[in-house]
């Protein structure tokens, strides 16, 4: 359910897409920061860290009695940001239900990243289970039936030039209704390793093949399953020409400008950055600087 009744209704209050935007980097928040600071000390207009850190925290029990499970969905999905979502096409395969048609699906995830590169290897979550060991457990999404039955897919990367086209894949269609007809974006049929279709309008897509899948059991209803972890294998990459360098190794942000999902019906654009070095130990700190920074943390909690 949507948090707004009328959604038109609130989106027409609202400033128009700022089409100008694009993205750039910036300073970082406090680019005086030494090591040992801890939290940026900025002013009033830079929101000072010194009001954030007197504030308390509540505990929150996910499994406290009388505690909905959907308010845990809800928490999560609300902190764990931004998530890049992963567009995944998959088919049915021929012969389902008795016929030669198969069904080509199409839908975000937002349990989604990629977890090695040697293999590349991505991983999906989905809150529902190919078993039906218990009446409670969510039966599979179409997506899920389809990687366990022909084990391959595209996954895309969704971009601001087909957010809401992405966005209507999510639509609760029946299973024999392909989401590619009610986005209006385009399969194409080019993939060497896989027969599922890539997003034409995409800008980075990767061929997958199934790793292995995984069921996990509820916390809160014993004996049912409440969802499933699917590792992808990456075994081509297509990158749209004007997003990546020479030597094919980059995807560039500011072509990609990827969408990131955050809580609720909320989505994010990536307009700006910051960049941050990796920091060398004995370059930047030292066994000598440590203890240093050690003495002046006892120093600073005796004077408390």
């Amino acid at each position: 359910m949507s948090r707004h009744p009328d959604f038109r209704a609130v989106e027409a209050s609202r400033p128009d897409w700022d089409s100008s935007s694009s993205f750039h980097l910036t300073k970082t928040a406090d680019p005086s920061w030494t090591y040992g600071s801890g939290a940026n000390k900025l002013d009033e207009a830079g929101s000072s860290s010194a009001s954030e850190s007197s504030k308390g925290h509540v505990k929150i029990d996910p499994y406290e009695a009388g505690r909905p499970p959907t308010f845990n969905y809800k928490l999560l999905i609300s902190a764990i940001t931004p998530r890049p979502i992963g567009f995944i096409s998959t088919r049915s395969g021929t012969g389902e239900s008795g016929t030669e048609n198969e069904t080509l699906n199409l839908a975000p995830f937002s349990y989604f990243n990629v977890v090695c590169t040697d293999p590349p290897l991505f991983a999906v979550g989905f809150t529902s289970v190919l078993s039906k060991t218990h009446p409670d457990s969510k039966p599979p999404k179409d997506t899920l039936r389809n990687l366990a039955a022909t084990r391959e897919c595209t996954v895309s990367i969704i971009s601001e030039h087909f957010v809401e086209a992405a966005n209507s894949t999510s639509i609760d269609a029946p299973a024999d209704v392909s989401e590619w007809q009610i986005s209006g974006l385009t399969p194409v049929y080019d993939c060497e390793t896989v027969s599922t279709p890539r997003v034409r309008e995409a800008v980075f897509t990767a061929e997958c093949v199934v790793e292995s899948i995984r069921e996990f059991d509820s916390r809160a209803i014993p004996g049912a399953k409440s969802g499933s972890l699917v590792i992808l294998e990456g075994k081509r990459f297509w990158v749209r020409e004007d997003a990546t360098n020479e030597e094919r190794n980059i995807v560039k942000t500011e072509v990609l400008k990827p969408i990131s999902r955050l809580g609720g019906i909320s989505y994010g654009r990536t307009v700006q950055g910051l960049e941050l070095p990796r920091p060398v130990f004995e370059k930047e700190v030292g066994r000598q600087g440590l203890e240093e920074l050690r003495r002046n943390k006892n120093s600073n909690a005796d004077a408390n």
